[in-house]
């Protein structure tokens, strides 16, 4: 079936099957193995300060790949990489040297960042290529390594490509990696994947059109790319929304056809008492009344949906892990639409916990949805920790651009966790406060307001009414949610910024 015939019967069934599988992201492989094979292109990790020298290769092989590096002012340092062209005994074509420095201060962040440039450096066409660690003398250092540039390898490869009729040639290569600890090297990687897992299906969720990627088609995407996993769905359809009364959810969806959706997936993988990750789902932002004029803006309000992806994506790799973990992902599902039933600029909606809340902007919206999202974790789940997590506030991106996230906490080791998190997986982390704020959405009308200023403190003010006495940490990654270009780790797109920081974030609560 062509992509226009698939979009046409999406658009009388409303059912979208997209089935997040790797094969729909990557055609490439990845093994290892003790045993050396020849291919005409070999990547050779390099310690900083050591002769690239194989045990296979002659005295002739060695000077020669020497003078090479030597012109080439390749030495090994981290990250450096410079091809060259193989000796006749090595049984190559290409080398391509790849400094890892020391290795074992070579950081998991670095690393991965090392795969993705060498992902950018090969070719698509090659069919397979030998990762040589060799020269790393410590050989679970090697394995942990060779798991951790694989997977940005992997990172890097993935392509959003569908919407092509005639998509560019993706890798698809066999990558063999020769280590000493083979084993090692693939549980680490399995691991790794599994995140990977959770990225690509984040990312296609925020790639998602917003004529295609509405509400009931994120649910259904998340269905299929659930049902191999340990994970229970609960669905709350838009009948369901307004009778467990969450108006404001159901409030940010009334100018569309497409009522508001709230996804749980719960991975039980502990008896702890669960974590909640709520993410911001608004599957297009056109701002309601309060419409977005920016055309350069408004383009881009598919990457709403973001956070769910994120919290969706992390529930994904954690249970894929087979994480000793319990935690549950809350994801709030709206379509910020206008039309004659739309939300208007004051009007009064009741929250889910109650309260009344004065729309002050529509095109606030992120925080009317995630407060129901709150409420309905607390409420249905009982969690000892909330991580709210959105595409929230311009005045993010006007405080930390998108070096950092913002992040808002109620208690240190919530904080110290999620800094420690983004610091390992470079989804970095900056702390605002909230202290001092007091009264910043008071309403003259209603309980609060969904606007204040200073903007980032108003929104996080607004979300940490509705997580209530739970302990909680917010972050606000607007800007995050998608590059413009080929960028590290993330090839132009989507981005599925917030799986791996709160992937691992859940891991740093749990030791």
């Amino acid at each position: 079936m062509s992509l226009k015939q698939v979009m046409s019967a999406l658009a009388v069934s409303s059912v979208l099957s997209l089935p997040a599988l790797a094969s729909d992201y990557l055609d490439t492989s990845t093994s290892f193995s003790d045993e050396n094979k020849n291919t005409k292109t070999r990547v050779i990790f390099v310690p900083e300060g050591t002769t690239v020298e194989l045990p296979e290769w002659s005295g002739s092989d060695v000077n020669a790949v020497s003078r090479a590096a030597e012109i080439e002012e390749f030495k090994g340092e981290a990250s450096q990489l410079t091809t060259v062209i193989a000796p006749e005994d090595t049984k190559a074509n290409h080398l391509l040297l790849a400094g890892v420095g020391n290795p074992a201060e070579l950081s998991r962040f670095e690393a991965e960042k090392l795969g993705a440039s060498i992902a950018a450096a090969l070719k698509p066409e090659l069919e397979s290529v030998v990762f040589d660690t060799r020269l790393i003398s410590n050989p679970g250092i090697a394995a942990e390594l060779s798991a951790h540039i694989a997977h940005g390898i992997d990172l890097r490869n993935y392509r959003f490509d569908r919407y092509q009729s005639e998509p560019k040639e993706r890798p698809q290569t066999a990558y063999h990696w020769l280590v000493k600890s083979p084993d090692m090297a693939e549980k680490k990687y399995l691991a790794s994947r599994a995140i990977a897992e959770g990225v690509f299906v984040a990312r296609d969720i925020t790639a998602l059109p917003g004529s295609d990627g509405y509400p009931e088609a994120i649910v259904k995407l998340a269905q299929e790319a659930m049902k191999d996993l340990n994970i229970e769905l609960t669905i709350v359809t838009p009948e369901q929304v307004d009778e467990m009364g969450m108006g404001l959810l159901k409030s940010v969806s009334q100018g569309s056809q497409h009522g508001s959706y709230l996804l749980a997936a719960h991975y039980k993988g502990s008896n702890a008492d669960p974590i909640a990750l709520v993410g911001k789902g608004n599957t297009f932002d056109t701002g309601g009344y309060n419409l977005k004029t920016s055309s350069s803006s408004i383009l881009r309000m598919q990457t709403d949906k973001a956070g769910a992806g994120a919290v969706i994506g992390a529930v994904m790799a954690l249970a894929a892990q087979e994480a000793p973990v319990n935690v549950v992902a809350v994801a709030p599902l709206s379509h910020n639409l206008i039309s004659g039933s739309a939300t208007l600029p004051g009007d009064v909606v009741k929250a889910g916990d109650g309260t009344l809340v004065e729309i002050a902007n529509t095109d606030a919206e992120g925080r009317l949805i995630l407060g129901d999202g709150n409420w309905y974790a607390n409420d249905k789940f009982k969690p000892r920790a909330i991580a709210n997590i959105a595409t929230l506030t311009g005045s993010k991106v006007g405080a930390l651009g998108t070096g950092y996230a913002a992040l808002f906490a109620s208690q240190d080791d919530l904080r110290s966790a999620i800094i420690e998190a983004g610091n390992i997986t470079g989804e970095k982390v900056w702390e605002l406060p909230l202290e001092g704020y007091d009264g910043i959405i008071d309403s003259p009308l209603a309980d609060i307001r969904n606007i204040g200023s200073p903007g980032t403190q108003a929104g996080a003010a607004f979300l940490k009414h509705f997580a209530g006495d739970t302990p909680w940490i917010h972050i606000d990654m607007a800007a995050d949610a998608m590059v413009s270009s080929d960028t590290g780790i993330h090839p132009a797109g989507p981005t599925g910024f917030g799986v791996r920081l709160l992937t691992e974030w859940v891991h740093q609560l749990e030791n």
